[in-house]
């Protein structure tokens, strides 16, 4: 599986899986735009990423958990 930048829900649930003890609420976007493009699966362009893809991430991610 491809992830790509649009892939927010994705993407959430395999940074959580992989960062289990982060609050998703108090992340620096620098921080979580690098551990996306750290994901294996993950294959799209850095530079198309943005505050507003990255805030999709953020919010997947925190209605992951709850």
């Amino acid at each position: 599986m491809s992830l790509k930048w649009t892939d927010s829900l994705d993407i959430a649930i395999e940074l959580d899986e992989r960062h289990p003890d982060v609050d998703p609420e108090n992340l620096r976007f620098t921080d979580l735009r690098e551990w996306v493009l750290a994901l294996d699966e993950f294959d799209d362009d850095p530079a198309r990423s943005g505050e507003k893809i990255l805030e999709a991430i953020q919010m997947a991610w925190i209605e992951e958990r709850q």
